[in-house]
């Protein structure tokens, strides 16, 4: 008797791409961008309260923290972006395993703050963590651009 169980195959690991984020949220966080050093924080920060969900957002308001030398804030809005992205990639089908590209512009937000949160455990000297990040990255995409 043959066994008639269906069991998919598939070529390597699964990939998940995030969706797209909402054009009116791309559109205000490139204006709050654009805005001059002076303004650009606090207009990264009214996007990321607007679009809480999203995590780009949050991974410019860790480079913007660093960038100032803050890097206690930077880990801080670091941690809230990788944990929103990972709530996404959940609602998108990931099951902690796969990859999640930079080839993809919408998994480029969580990348980004995964980044972050790997540079600021470094600046802290949470070495334990900013292991943990590299690595992650390291399976997410291995061909992962070093720095955005």
């Amino acid at each position: 008797m043959a066994n008639e169980s269906h069991v998919p195959l598939t070529a390597g690991l699964p990939e998940t791409v995030l969706p797209d984020p909402p054009a009116e949220a791309s559109a205000a966080l490139d204006s709050a961008l654009a805005e001059d050093a002076a303004t650009r924080k606090e207009a990264v920060a009214r996007v990321a309260a607007a679009y809480p969900r999203l995590s780009a957002p949050w991974a410019e308001l860790a480079d913007i923290a660093a960038t100032e030398g803050h890097q206690v804030e930077s880990y801080a809005y670091a941690r809230v972006g990788y944990h929103r992205g990972l709530d996404a990639l959940r609602g998108s089908g990931w099951r902690g395993s796969g990859y999640v590209r930079w080839a993809h512009p919408s998994n480029r937000g969580f990348l980004r703050s995964l980044q972050a949160l790997r540079r600021a455990a470094e600046a802290i000297g949470e070495t334990d963590e900013e292991e943990r990040c590299a690595l992650f990255l390291a399976q997410l995409d291995p061909d992962l651009p070093a720095a955005r």
